[in-house]
């Protein structure tokens, strides 16, 4: 198995009245996150962004507006999924877009990667995501939007 790269791009589905899209991760139970993932070989963030939403959610962002919300996040890697990445590797980068759809759309969840899905008022997806930086990506759609936290 080839280890996973350090970068990854964190996607924030969102509806025009900012419902996030959030899904329960397949591997742990109870963990819901947005679309992310990490790079492939010679790839870039956005390019790593427009084939995880296609590959989680079956949404084409061709047919909407990717924003590349000129955010990232360093953080240490969960130990329980550091087996993925080389064995000195600890910390990934998280580059953060967003994607505004007009509405709770339809999703074809990839079965592997995850097992539900939901579309979460904004404020209640904060106090649902598992990490950190899924957190900081609302309060960014909160900041852009000019909303209430």
């Amino acid at each position: 198995m080839a280890f996973k790269k350090p970068i990854s791009s964190l996607i924030l589905i969102y509806t025009e009245d900012f419902k996030v899209l959030l899904m329960e991760r397949a591997d742990k139970k109870g963990f819901w996150q947005s679309v992310t993932g990490s790079l492939e070989e010679n790839e870039k963030p956005r390019d790593a962004a427009i084939r995880e939403v296609f590959e989680e959610t079956g949404i084409h962002t061709s047919q909407y507006d990717l924003e590349d919300w000129k955010l990232s996040h360093n953080y240490e890697i969960y130990a329980h999924w550091r087996y993925r990445y080389a064995p000195d590797v600890t910390h990934n980068t998280e580059y953060i877009f967003g994607l505004k759809v007009p509405n709770a759309i339809p999703i074809q969840l990839s079965k592997d990667e995850h097992v539900q899905y939901r579309w979460v008022d904004w404020r209640d997806a904060m106090d649902k995501v598992f990490s950190w930086t899924n957190v900081e990506a609302i309060k960014k759609l909160a900041e852009i939007h000019q909303l209430k936290l």
